[in-house]
């Protein structure tokens, strides 16, 4: 039996630790990995056209799947192009193993061709990130890098030298348990005690959730019952806590809409739960604050915080209910729910009319339309800008559909590639990729691994010919529009000639039967729907401090459009509010 080399070790160990891809594209010195890849039946390799798709696809795989994922590039540029996605895995909490193979080990140091340093080049968006340069140190850096990244949910990063991954492994390799799972993290005896006592004497009390509510979603509806409290959420929050909740006020922050920001600054106690929501200008500084997360170093750094408690929410919150006395006030309650139903009933009288008729499309129109036609449990992939405020407002959850995006990193491009590693895990499930002009084009090429692997993702393109959110920031700083405008193709000729089904729309009423018709397709599909560049309306105040991006934090007005079946949703809670 032939000697196991490095390289060959380095995939078993991946394969033990639940690994069943490696994204990536191939080269010299990632060779050897590759091939080991090839004649290891446990694990596949997914060519990608590009490594920023490959860490981008393994983000996403492991935001739907909560397990360890795997990415490699070859070494210099190869994996260099993985940074930006690995930043986005690493904001988002995604275990992601990166491999960025190396130079040869006798030539690093000496500027070598390609040289990089890629043990410290991505430290910065890493838990972990080291070179290997020796085959018995392998087995035990590779374990301690997997460790890093489900422990602490994140990226690591192993720098492997070609050489020493074709190099003959040790002779005993240990065999020392993985770590593949994280514990439950409780608050202490002491945080519980002061937290039941600071909830007990407030009369208003508003919780603010956002990602880190995920799987918590009975003990938050619980515990907002007892204590009569409105629930808004972040953006990341959303898919995790808006459906089946009786006690919601919308979200904050740019994007957001409802009753969310006048329920957090008119309490006398605001909990955030789960939340590291960066834009502190829409957090209030007049009210007491606690905040609950399983990550310490969340604790108080966006606000002033009265009560830190460390903890996953959902063990916090199993620890609180039972100890928290029920209010039987529920006044505050039912004025938020009135004002976050009155805020989405002005929102839609601004809605412009007739939006089924209008061309160029009304984005808000395709939103609609297709959070009506999309499967019960589809995955959406949001593009970074314009799309991100469709998703928000339109996209309904209901605890089966997932909707993720670049939405702590804020990448342009980010839906294709995430609509890959998204479908990889689940061939039969519906995958939705809501893809904007400008982030489609920039990584258009991975079009092609849809159709390489025949993965019946489904591209919803909003094609408006510009980078919209780029120039509403420009208008809101007062610049005129500039370099924002985009020649593009006929995306849907280019679909087809990709082998992929392909369909244009540029009448309303063509749009769900377009849809329709791409949703039957075994394969992949891309609707390119021309829409109108000039939808979305200015707010009426803006504020001087509003200058760029997401960092429009100054101002409590938000954008205006549509708010879809939200509406319908607020005023069923409205229903529930007891009658005097």
């Amino acid at each position: 039996m032939a000697k196991q080399n490095v390289a060959e070790q380095f995939v078993d160990i991946l394969v033990r630790a639940g690994v069943r891809r490696l994204y990536g594209v191939v080269g010299d010195s990632l060779n050897p990995v590759v091939d080991a890849v090839r004649r290891n039946r446990a694990i596949d390799w997914v060519h990608v056209r590009h490594e920023e798709t490959a860490a981008f696809a393994a983000g996403a795989e492991a935001q739907i799947t909560g397990k360890l994922t795997a990415c490699a590039g070859s070494c210099g540029p190869g994996n260099l192009h993985l940074i930006n996605g690995l930043y986005d895995a690493h904001r988002s909490m995604a275990p992601v193993l990166a491999l960025a193979s190396h130079i040869p080990s006798s030539e690093i140091g000496l500027g070598y061709f390609q040289e990089t340093h890629p043990d410290q080049l991505f430290r910065e968006c890493s838990h972990y990130s080291e070179l290997i340069s020796s085959p018995k140190q392998m087995p035990r850096l590779l374990q301690t890098a997997i460790q890093h990244a489900v422990g602490r949910s994140g990226v690591s990063v192993v720098s492997l030298p070609g050489d020493i991954a074709d190099d003959p492994a040790p002779d005993k390799p240990l065999e020392t348990a993985l770590v593949t799972t994280r514990p439950t993290v409780r608050p202490g005896d002491a945080e519980l005690d002061a937290f039941v006592r600071m909830i007990d004497k407030a009369e208003k009390i508003t919780l603010f959730c956002g990602s880190g509510t995920a799987g918590a979603h009975a003990e938050v509806m619980e515990f907002a019952g007892k204590i009569k409290s409105p629930v808004g959420h972040a953006l990341r929050g959303k898919e995790h806590i808006q459906y089946d909740n009786p006690f919601d006020v919308g979200m904050s922050g740019l994007l957001g809409y409802g009753a969310a920001y006048e329920a957090t600054h008119e309490c006398d106690l605001l909990i955030l739960l789960g939340t590291d929501f960066p834009y502190n200008a829409f957090l209030p500084d007049n009210v007491k604050i606690a905040q609950v997360d399983v990550r310490p170093e969340n604790l108080g750094r966006r606000s002033k915080l009265d009560l830190a408690v460390w903890g996953d929410v959902k063990e916090t919150l199993r620890c609180l209910i039972p100890r928290v006395k029920e209010k039987q006030n529920r006044r505050f309650l039912d004025k938020m729910l009135k004002k976050h139903a009155d805020a989405l009933e002005g929102v839609v009288k601004a809605y412009t009319r007739k939006v089924e008729k209008h061309v160029p499309i009304h984005p808000e129109y395709v939103a609609a339309v297709l959070d009506e036609l999309a499967d019960d449990d589809a995955v959406f992939t949001v593009d970074t800008g314009m799309c991100n405020v469709w998703a928000a407002r339109y996209i309904s959850p209901n605890g089966r559909r997932r909707v993720i995006g670049s939405f702590s990193h804020g990448s342009m491009a980010n839906a294709l590639p995430m609509a890959i590693g998204a479908q990889f895990t689940d061939r039969r499930r519906q995958v939705v990729s809501m893809s904007g002009d400008g982030g489609f084009s920039m990584l258009m090429g991975d079009f092609l691994t849809l159709v390489q692997y025949d993965l019946p993702v489904k591209v919803v393109l909003f094609n408006n010919s510009s980078l919209s959110m780029v120039e509403l920031e420009m208008l809101v700083a007062g610049l005129p529009s500039y370099g924002t405008t985009n020649k593009n193709p006929d995306f849907a000729a280019v679909a087809r000639a990709c082998g992929a089904h392909g369909v244009r729309v540029e009448k309303p009423k063509e749009l769900a039967g377009a849809l329709k018709d791409a949703f039957k397709h075994k394969g992949p599909a891309l609707v390119d729907v021309v829409t109108d560049p000039n939808a979305l309306s200015i707010p009426p105040k803006i504020s001087t401090e509003m200058v760029t991006g997401f960092a429009l934090s100054a101002s409590k007005i938000v954008l205006d459009g549509g708010v879809g079946r939200m509406l319908q949703m607020a005023r069923s809670n409205l229903r529930n509010v007891p009658r005097p």
